[in-house]
């Protein structure tokens, strides 16, 4: 069996995952931020502490098969602390992936390092990276990190660029970017067992049929979406939308319009932004 490490266990995604896993009987080590977590389960593999920290790293990946990196910063921060947690903690990552002979690290990327393309983009996995802000930079810095390892070291990676991964869609944009759990974790199944990946930038989105992603070219990992936002769209498209005309226009929805300065803020969303 596989030994499996999950950074970032506290989170909102790591909760889901390390919940998931621990019931199927997964040999799962979980590692939370500074606060320590509690065990779910007699006898859980738990840890905390900062990744910046090489010692910190060592007892996160020692032994460990496959890393599933969900920690660091996922909203828009100023920029020192998304260089503390999302670039210099990374490296850290992979360098004890290095002294330990990690084989695969699952990134978990972000849509918000394309945010800037039109939502009327049909976008494909080798797209320019746009990102729309200091946390979409870190991402796309973070899958050129992943891609250089590889190259370098020989250390797989899967970037996920994650999508809106809630339970269930409940705004428009959801149409477009939901990635729903049982997705989620059939993706995660994928990335464990899935033979010579190499490294691969992946849409983590589920079946939408209004998706603004194309997962071609993806296929060597195995992940077949079966859910679909579609099947709420009715109930959403009924009540308002959370976003302005800004957020409408863009993939990147609400984060587009921090610190954002053009003059064209209030264009409407059918409006092609160049």
């Amino acid at each position: 069996m596989k030994k499996i490490a999950l950074s970032g266990a506290g989170g909102q995604l790591g909760t889901v995952v390390r919940s998931a896993m621990l019931k199927r009987g997964v040999a799962l080590r979980s590692a939370g931020g500074m606060k320590p977590l509690v065990p779910l389960v007699d006898g859980e593999d738990v840890m905390n502490g900062d990744l910046s920290d090489p010692a910190v790293v060592d007892r996160l990946l020692d032994g460990v098969d496959v890393l599933i990196h969900f920690a660091g910063t996922s909203v828009e921060r100023p920029l020192p602390e998304i260089i503390d947690n999302n670039l210099r903690a990374l490296v850290e990552v992979y360098e004890g992936a290095r002294r330990h002979g990690v084989r695969r690290i699952v990134f978990a990327s972000s849509n918000h390092a394309i945010g800037m393309y039109p939502v009327t983009e049909k976008l494909s996995l080798d797209c320019e990276l746009r990102p729309d802000g200091f946390y979409g930079l870190s991402k796309a810095w973070g899958e050129s990190l992943a891609r250089m390892y590889w190259d370098k070291h020989g250390i797989e990676s899967i970037c996920v660029r994650i999508g809106s991964c809630v339970e269930r869609p409940t705004e428009p944009r959801h149409l477009s970017t939901w990635f729903g759990h049982q997705d989620l974790m059939h993706f995660l199944d994928r990335c464990v067992v899935a033979e010579n990946i190499g490294f691969m930038a992946i849409w983590g989105v589920s079946a939408n049929t209004r998706s603004w992603w194309d997962n071609s070219g993806a296929e060597r990992l195995g992940y077949q979406p079966t859910q679909d936002a579609e099947a709420w769209a009715t109930e959403i498209l009924a009540g308002p939308n959370p976003l302005d005309a800004l957020g409408q226009r863009f993939q990147g929805g609400s984060f587009v319009g921090l610190s954002y300065t053009r003059d064209d803020r209030d264009a409407p969303a059918s409006l092609q932004a160049s």
